[in-house]
């Protein structure tokens, strides 16, 4: 399963973006595994809905905004903070598997096909575990804006606020 995190600024630029991959089971390597044009997508998919977060968070009030929205076989889940900052988390459970062993293209469809009935963004584990991320990140997000060098809406380029970003992703994801 391949994941696309971004941080959305108040203008809705983006602030923060890593990829990775999942590190639960055992293909759970962390490496991101997006096709080259799956990869170009991520930015326009993630960017697509964000009106549709902007609808939820006046609606519901929460912070945690769960599954907002889907395209094609990627979900994309939403967390805004107190200051109107979105984290955005696009999950893509097309691992883009082959079958090893000479298997013909029918099997891989269906090895493919049975990867993603299998993940439902919608079960309490799942929307757990996103939550739980999220609510790392978040903190380490409080923690890099309090730096008096920090000023609204600057991209973070901190390699530790990256660190702290994929240990939590390792963690829960």
């Amino acid at each position: 399963m391949s994941f696309y995190f971004v941080i959305i600024g108040t203008k809705d630029n983006p602030l923060f973006e890593v990829e990775f991959g999942t590190s639960k089971g055992s293909s759970g390597d962390g490496i991101a595994r997006f096709h080259a044009a799956q990869r170009h997508k991520n930015q326009f998919i993630v960017h697509s809905a964000l009106d549709l977060v902007e609808e939820v968070q006046w609606a519901s009030g929460a912070m945690y905004l769960r599954h907002v929205d889907r395209h094609q076989s990627s979900y994309v889940s939403a967390f805004v903070t107190g200051a109107n900052t979105k984290f955005m988390l696009l999950c893509n459970p097309d691992t883009h598997s082959v079958v090893r062993g000479g298997g013909s293209g029918a099997a891989a469809a269906r090895v493919q096909a049975a990867a993603l009935s299998s993940y439902n963004p919608t079960a309490p584990a799942v929307e757990e575990s996103v939550k739980n991320f999220f609510l790392e990140v978040y903190d380490a997000w409080v923690k890099t804006i309090m730096s008096p060098f920090y000023s609204l809406n600057m991209p973070v380029r901190s390699p530790v606020f990256r660190a702290r970003v994929m240990a939590a992703a390792r963690k829960y994801l």
